[in-house]
């Protein structure tokens, strides 16, 4: 006969905790078979036939039983484990990182893990551990370009309010062009893709001659009005705005925004915007081409399209962006535009701030 050693008798909160923890999917499997172990000696069964049926060892069982009577829940967590004492000390892991911010490697323009490694005498983990922990990259590098435009913020609210709360009885308008689009040919067959092994293609390639793809984005719809032409002047964007003044219904009035490049502007275009008092023009900032919804759909066309394509004319490569918008038009999807104007604002001036006097960091 086996020996029960110690009552146990459970709290309704203990036992909730308990069954909890032994159906839970993501409890250590440790923890859920103590649970088990402790609920199965509840019920009063000896030792012996809680181990045959949970599959353990009935000192095992008498082990967790004692240990809850003690401590209850508490006793079958974990302990905590000492584990190897540290070996680098705080002033070191400063050292990594003070290196790596204020400094050049004598042969590079920026530390790489080795490098850092024979500087400061520890091993390439130990700085990769370090550098992982602290967030950072040494290796990447970013690009950016503050806006030196004295109407910044104008604009800005201008842009933005129309995106977060666009007029009645108006169609809102993203334009721009996307200019000199090669049409570009491999010199030899582009190789498919097979298991294990990515698409290949050749260096080199042969030109077949440019085109130009003016397109204005429906903000409210996701709708595009694109046309292809062999050049991008101030001829060019006239014969583009006739095209959208016949996409547009006449009773809407028309908020273009659009940046303020040289085609843009010209007495052509003055004019023709004169002559149409329901045409309104909201200018981006100098330099801000993210404010552009219209950028948005050709990094999606560029990526999708034209990077990996082949094309052999400029004939071809015309019917291929054609077809893309024809598609893209068969189940549009707006942008959604998160950000107020404030916060792009705030962003920036946290952003300005935080790198005025790098020095001054700490």
């Amino acid at each position: 006969m086996g020996v029960v050693r110690g009552k146990l008798v459970l709290s309704e909160a203990e036992r909730a905790e308990l069954a909890s923890w032994a159906a839970r999917r993501n409890t250590a499997q440790g923890l859920a078979l103590r649970a088990r172990i402790v609920l199965a000696c509840a019920e009063g069964v000896e030792n012996k036939d809680v181990a045959a049926r949970l599959g353990v060892c009935a000192n095992t069982v008498g082990k967790w039983r004692r240990r809850f009577i003690v401590e209850r829940l508490d006793g079958l967590q974990d302990e905590p484990r000492s584990g190897a004492p540290r070996s680098i000390d705080d002033a070191r892991i400063e050292a990594v990182i003070v290196k790596t911010l204020e400094s050049l490697p004598a042969n590079a323009t920026h530390w790489s893990s080795r490098d850092m490694s024979r500087a400061s005498g520890l091993s390439v983990s130990s700085v990769q551990r370090i550098w992982r922990a602290f967030g950072l990259q040494p290796h990447r590098l970013e690009t950016f370009k503050l806006s030196t435009d004295p109407d910044f913020v104008a604009k800005v609210r201008d842009v933005v309010g129309l995106y977060m709360s666009p007029p009645d009885r108006a169609i809102v308008l993203c334009v721009d062009e996307k200019s000199q689009i090669q049409a570009l040919d491999r010199s030899q067959p582009m190789l498919p893709m097979r298991p294990g092994q990515a698409a290949r293609r050749t260096h080199d390639y042969k030109r077949h001659g440019t085109t130009s793809l003016f397109a204005a984005l429906d903000v409210a719809t996701g709708r595009v009005i694109g046309k292809c032409y062999p050049r991008h002047r101030a001829t060019e964007f006239r014969k583009f705005l006739d095209e959208i003044e016949a996409n547009v219904p006449h009773d809407l009035d028309v908020h273009l925004v659009m940046d303020n490049y040289a085609t843009h502007k010209t007495a052509l275009i003055r004019a023709w915007l004169a002559r149409r008092p329901r045409w309104h023009v909201h200018l981006t900032p100098t330099s801000s081409s993210w404010l552009n919804q219209v950028e948005r759909f050709f990094a999606i066309l560029t990526d999708k399209q034209i990077r990996r394509s082949v094309h052999r004319s400029v004939g071809e490569l015309q019917n291929v962006i054609n077809s893309f918008i024809q598609q893209h038009n068969a189940e549009p999807k707006p942008f959604r535009w998160t950000k107020s104007a404030s916060d792009i604002l705030a962003s920036i001036e946290r952003f300005c701030t935080f790198n005025a006097q790098p020095e001054q960091r700490s």
